[in-house]
């Protein structure tokens, strides 16, 4: 009987080890499958950090999306809307953006250099510490924008005030002094 003892010690350790394993694969099965429930049920972000780099996107619809940290370098977007759309950290250098709708989007520390904002809706939205050096804002709606820590150069700034009107919804900052108008 003592040698017995030994092998039903044994038995019941590897019965024991076999429930542990199966319990954890089942548990490991069933994180998986929530997983992939979660991503295909459309709880996974939009888009982020896309590149659109030297496209023709002309009437593209962006409203409302998450395209933080995204790239249209020298991207035509003409007619194309990104009404309140999350446009963090965005690089629209040389792009072209004639008609183009940026109503209450947010492009605080965007890459807006060079770009062409030619008959832009820029009304209520945020651009606060964009880079927009060499960027032309010709007959561009600014009603509410904020342009606070903008760079821009002195003849597009003296050009924007002319025109400067509103305060932004969401800062609560004055678009005219924003731009420091005098």
């Amino acid at each position: 009987m003592e040698n017995r003892l030994p092998l039903v010690k044994s038995t019941m350790s590897k019965f024991s080890n076999r429930i542990w394993v199966n319990t954890l694969s089942l548990l490991l099965w069933v994180v998986i499958c929530i997983t992939a429930f979660v991503g295909f049920a459309g709880f996974a972000p939009e888009a982020l950090a896309i590149d659109y780099n030297k496209e023709t996107l002309i009437g593209s619809d962006f409203s409302g999306r998450d395209l933080t940290d995204s790239s249209f370098n020298q991207t035509n977007l003409r007619n194309s809307n990104f009404s309140h759309s999350n446009l963090r950290g965005v690089s629209l250098f040389s792009a072209k953006l004639e008609s183009v709708n940026f109503e209450a989007a947010d492009l605080t520390n965007a890459i807006l250099d060079s770009a062409l904002f030619t008959k832009t809706n820029l009304t209520n939205a945020v651009l606060e510490g964009a880079s927009a050096a060499n960027a032309r804002f010709d007959r561009a709606i600014i009603d509410g924008a904020d342009f606070t820590d903008v760079l821009l150069r002195k003849y597009e700034q003296e050009k924007l005030c002319k025109v400067a009107s509103g305060t932004n919804p969401t800062t609560g900052r004055n678009t005219r002094d924003s731009l420091y108008c005098p």
